[in-house]
C-alpha cells in the first residue's frame, strides 16, 4: 500500500466519529494563545470528570482492601478463630491472585474499547466480594474472599492495561500526569483518614446491632459504597480519545494530537505491537526491570500501611482514639503528595520526588528504634505516611521514559507493579505480632529495604542522564527508535507535513 493511500486508525476513527475538522486542516500552532486555550479547555473538562471519579474509586479501593486491618481491632481474629499466622496469611493471599493476574490481565484486555464498563464492573466486582467478607464465619471463608478480591483489582490497579495510570496517561501530557497520578493516589492515603474514621463511628456504634459484630457491619456497609461507586463509574470514567462520548470534534482530534507531540510520535500500537509483542520488549528491557525490583524493595519499606491501625494501638490508647490517630497522618500525607507532583511537573525532575520521602521514611524508623516516646513516636509516623508521596511518583516515572508503543507501556506498567507487589507479600509477613510492640525486626527490615530502592533508583537516574547527554550530542538519535507510521499519524493530526513531525520529534527527552 503507497503511502498517499495509508489510512491510519486514528484518523479513521476521527472521521467516523463525525468531527467537524478534516486531518487536513492544521490546528492552531502550538503555543500560539489559541492553541493553549483550546488545550486548558480540554483539560478541565478531563479534570472536572476523570480525577474526580477516579479519586473516589481509589478511596474505596483501599478501604475494602484494608478492612481487614481495622476489623482486627473488634474481634475479628477472636470469632473467626486465627492463630497470628493465620492472620498474616489472610492478609498476603491477596497478592498470591493479584500479583500474578496483572500480566495476563493486560494481554486479554488488550481488546477492551470502553474502560468506563471494564473498571466499572471490576469495582462493583471487588465491592461485592468485601461486602460478602462480613458473613465469613471461619478461616476458610475469609481466605476465599480475600482471593476473589485480588481477582477484580489485578485488572483495574495502575498496572492493568485499562488502569488508572495507563487510562491517564493516554490523555495527560508528560508534565501534566505526575500531578493528576498524585490526585489519585491522594484517594490512597485519604482512604486511610477515612477509612480509620468510618471504622471508629462503625465499630464504636454497632457492636451488636441487630444481633450482629460489628466488623461484620464495617464490611457490610463499605461493600455496598463500593458497589455504588461502580455503577457511577459506568457513566462518569472516560474511554480513550478516539471512541470517548462527550469528547467529539476539535477536542477529540487535539486530545491525540498533543500526546503525539509530547513524544513525537502518535499514541498508537500499529498492527505489529501485540499485548504479546509489548510484553516481550519490556522483559527484555533491562530499565523496566530495575523499575519492577526497585518497586519491589520500594513496597517491602512502605508495608507498614497494612498494619497502620495496630502502630497507632501500640501507642496505649483505645480502639476508637487509636483508631482517630490514624487519620492525622494519611491528611498531612495528601498535601505533601500534591505538592511533591505538582513540583515534578513543574521542573520535570523525577529522581529527588520518587527517592526523596523514602528518606523521610528512614528518618522515620530511626526515631521509633531510638526512643520509646510516645510523642516522638506518633511523629515518626507522620513522616512514615509522607513516604507515600514517592511511591505515587513510580509509575508516573515509568510511563515518562517509556512512552511508545502503547503495548510495551502497559506491559512495562504491568510488570513494574505486578513483581512490585512482591513487596507487600513480603511484607505482609515482616510485621508479626510477636514483634510488637515497638516493631523494631520489621522497621530494621524496611529501613533496608527502602535503602536498595534508593540504590536502584540511582542507577536508573544515571542511566537516563546518559541517555538525553547521547541525544544533545546528536539530535538524530532520538529518531533511530521512531516508528514512522506513528509519526506519520502525529503529523496527520497536527496538520503538517512529515518532516516537520521528524524535526518535533528530536526534541524527545527522558525525565531523569
Amino acid at each position: 500500500m503507497s503511502e498517499e493511500n495509508e489510512k491510519p486508525q486514528i484518523a479513521m476513527e476521527e472521521h467516523k466519529a463525525g468531527s467537524d475538522t478534516s486531518p487536513d486542516n492544521p490546528l492552531p500552532e502550538i503555543g500560539s494563545p489559541e492553541r493553549i486555550r483550546m488545550e486548558k479547555k480540554l483539560v478541565r473538562k478531563l479534570d472536572s470528570r476523570l480525577l474526580p471519579t477516579i479519586f473516589l474509586i481509589y478511596i474505596m479501593n483501599y478501604i475494602d482492601r484494608n478492612g481487614i486491618t481495622t476489623a482486627r481491632l473488634k474481634g475479628l481474629e477472636e470469632d473467626l478463630g486465627l492463630s497470628d499466622l493465620q492472620y498474616s496469611v489472610v492478609l498476603s493471599i491477596l497478592f498470591v491472585s493479584y500479583c500474578p493476574f496483572q500480566i495476563p490481565s493486560n494481554m486479554i484486555l488488550n481488546y477492551v474499547t470502553r474502560p468506563s464498563w471494564y473498571i466499572g464492573f471490576c469495582v462493583m466486582g471487588w465491592g461485592l466480594t468485601s461486602l460478602l467478607t462480613g458473613v465469613t464465619k471461619n478461616y476458610g471463608g475469609i481466605l476465599a474472599c480475600r482471593v476473589f478480591i485480588g481477582l477484580p483489582e489485578a485488572a483495574f490497579y495502575p498496572g492493568g492495561k485499562h488502569g488508572p495510570i495507563y487510562l491517564l496517561s493516554r490523555w495527560y501530557t508528560k508534565k501534566e500526569l505526575a500531578f493528576r497520578s498524585a490526585v489519585l493516589y491522594t484517594g490512597l492515603l485519604l482512604s486511610n483518614a477515612f477509612g480509620a474514621l468510618m471504622a471508629a463511628g462503625i465499630l464504636g456504634r454497632m457492636e451488636g446491632v441487630r444481633g450482629i459484630r460489628a466488623w461484620r457491619w464495617l464490611f457490610y456497609i463499605e461493600g455496598s459504597i463500593t458497589i455504588t461507586v461502580g455503577i457511577l463509574t459506568l457513566w462518569a470514567l472516560p474511554d480513550y480519545p478516539t471512541n470517548t462520548r462527550w469528547i467529539v470534534g476539535d477536542e477529540r482530534r487535539l486530545a491525540q494530537a498533543r500526546l503525539a507531540d509530547d513524544a513525537g510520535e502518535a499514541d498508537q500500537d500499529n498492527d505489529n505491537d501485540t499485548p504479546f509483542a509489548g510484553l516481550k520488549m519490556a522483559v527484555k528491557d533491562p530499565l523496566v526491570m530495575t523499575f519492577a525490583f526497585m518497586n519491589a524493595a520500594q513496597l517491602l519499606g512502605l508495608s507498614f500501611i497494612n498494619f497502620f491501625p495496630t502502630l497507632t494501638s501500640t501507642l496505649g490508647f483505645n480502639t476508637t482514639i487509636s483508631l482517630l490517630l490514624a487519620a492525622p497522618p494519611w491528611l498531612i500525607a495528601s498535601i505533601v503528595t500534591l505538592y511533591t507532583a505538582w513540583h515534578a511537573d513543574k521542573t520535570g525532575e523525577r529522581f529527588f520526588h520518587v527517592a526523596g520521602p523514602w528518606w523521610g521514611v528512614m528518618l522515620g524508623f530511626i526515631i521509633s528504634l531510638c526512643t520509646g516516646n510516645t510523642g516522638a513516636r506518633y511523629f515518626s509516623m507522620f513522616l512514615m505516611a509522607c513516604g507515600y508521596a514517592g511511591f505515587s511518583m513510580t509509575l508516573v516515572w515509568v510511563s515518562n521514559v517509556i512512552p511508545r508503543p502503547p503495548s510495551k507501556r502497559a506491559a512495562a506498567i504491568g510488570l513494574v507493579n505486578g513483581i512490585g507487589n512482591l513487596g507487600n507479600l513480603m511484607g505482609s509477613y515482616t510485621w508479626k505480632a510477636e514483634w510488637g510492640p515497638d516493631y523494631h525486626q520489621s522497621m530494621i527490615i524496611s529501613l533496608c529495604a527502602l535503602a536498595l530502592s534508593t540504590v536502584m533508583s540511582i542507577g536508573i537516574r544515571h542511566y537516563l542522564v546518559r541517555l538525553n547527554k547521547k541525544l544533545d550530542a546528536d539530535e538524530r538519535a532520538a529518531l533511530q527508535g521512531a516508528d514512522e507510521l506513528r509519526v506519520k499519524e502525529a503529523a496527520i493530526l497536527e496538520g503538517i507535513t512529515f518532516d516537520q513531525a521528524m524535526e518535533r520529534r528530536k526534541g524527545f527527552r527522558y525525565l531523569p
